[in-house]
């Protein structure tokens, strides 16, 4: 669990589970969002120390002509290769971290959202004091990611052989959000989830102050 006064809410579902929509009815509400995409694309901008080790790894045919990494390329790449993927994830993952805990330590608020899509993947459960799992069907998600990304199928089936598994998530969670309909239920299922937060907010607080009276 994270050391943080302040709740830390994991986000996180398969690609294309739509997460994004559900963070942005978290953020209509006004809780501070800290996205692990966000933060992914971050770190390998120009004049980052991660980039550069990305480079030195991969080469600089990974960049593309404005020296920025080359995300499709490298997509294709890693999805192809398991032990790219495991050296791009050992550059990239410290670095991420990091700036998490940065902006987490900026953002304040009653609660976080912590949108990480790779949570369970990359075992980080225990720095949440709650996980919330967006969840769809598997067949969904892969229509979903397949017209989203504009790409073929069959990488489509690569990129969700890589990730954690619908049962997986699920039994990790903490809380559920089904997104295997209209969008239109997200936000009666975010305010539910909002005020529950709020609480286990106000109680970490309660907890808090009474330990600092002992």
């Amino acid at each position: 669990m994270n050391s943080s006064r302040i709740p830390w809410i994991g986000l996180t579902g398969g690609i294309a589970s739509g997460k994004s929509a559900v963070a942005a009815e978290f953020s209509k509400l006004g809780i501070p969002i800290i996205d692990g995409d966000e933060l992914a694309r971050l770190v390998v901008t120009p004049g980052h120390s991660a980039l550069q080790a990305v480079v030195e790894r991969f080469g600089p045919n990974v960049l593309d002509a404005n020296g920025n990494l080359d995300r499709p390329r490298m997509r294709e790449r890693i999805f192809n290769n398991p032990d790219d993927k495991q050296a791009l994830e050992a550059i990239l993952h410290p670095a991420i971290r990091a700036e998490q805990r940065r902006r987490a330590d900026l953002a304040g608020g009653p609660y976080q959202i912590h949108v990480m899509p790779l949570l369970i993947e990359i075992g980080r459960r225990h720095l949440y004091d709650r996980v919330l799992v967006v969840d769809c069907p598997l067949e969904m998600q892969r229509t979903r990611l397949i017209l989203r990304d504009g790409i073929a199928p069959e990488l489509a089936d690569r990129i969700l052989a890589t990730q954690a598994t619908r049962e997986q998530r699920l039994a990790a969670a903490d809380d559920v959000i089904d997104n295997s309909s209209s969008l239109l239920s997200l936000p009666t299922q975010v305010a539910g989830l909002h005020q529950k937060y709020l609480q286990l907010a106000a109680q970490d607080r309660c907890t808090s102050s009474d330990n600092s009276l002992k």
